[in-house]
């Protein structure tokens, strides 16, 4: 399930930070496993949605990523 905006919100940069790494390390892992398949484009676009909306909110908390 996506994330919520208004729940990274709550969260400290420092937990933000984490939850991005996290995030680009399970799309890093997704996208050399499929490199011969027929990739799950919806999980790879959450992601990417994911990690857009992580960034978002770090920058309007002032974090530089």
């Amino acid at each position: 399930m996506p994330l919520q905006a208004r729940e990274l919100r709550e969260l400290t940069p420092e937990e933000l930070l984490r939850k991005l790494d996290e995030v680009q390390r399970e799309l890093f892992s997704i996208r050399l496993r499929v490199a011969g398949q027929q990739p799950n484009t919806t999980k790879i676009r959450d992601l990417r949605r994911d990690v857009a909306r992580l960034k978002t909110t770090l920058s309007e908390k002032g974090v530089r990523v």
